[in-house]
């Protein structure tokens, strides 16, 4: 998943959940203006002790699944 779509999920959490960004990012322990630059995926590094915390505040979690290769052509033509 690109950087900035789960800045926008998170967006969308936190709305969802009526939290402005100050209220979370206080919560969380960053400045809003960091939040507000990971909703918008204009943010370069974020711990993931952050991502935790914020998902832990939005009371989500976040799955990791394993990126299956990509074949520019037929593996089974070797």
């Amino acid at each position: 998943m690109e950087f900035y779509k789960l800045g926008t999920e998170i967006k969308r959490l936190r709305k969802e959940q009526k939290l402005t960004q100050e209220q979370l990012a206080k919560e969380v322990g960053i400045t809003r203006q960091t939040l507000s630059k990971l909703e918008k995926g204009n943010i370069d590094k974020v711990s993931l002790q952050v991502f935790i915390k914020i998902l832990d505040a939005l009371n989500h979690e976040l799955e990791i699944n394993e990126k299956k290769p990509f074949y520019y052509f037929d593996v089974n033509d070797l």
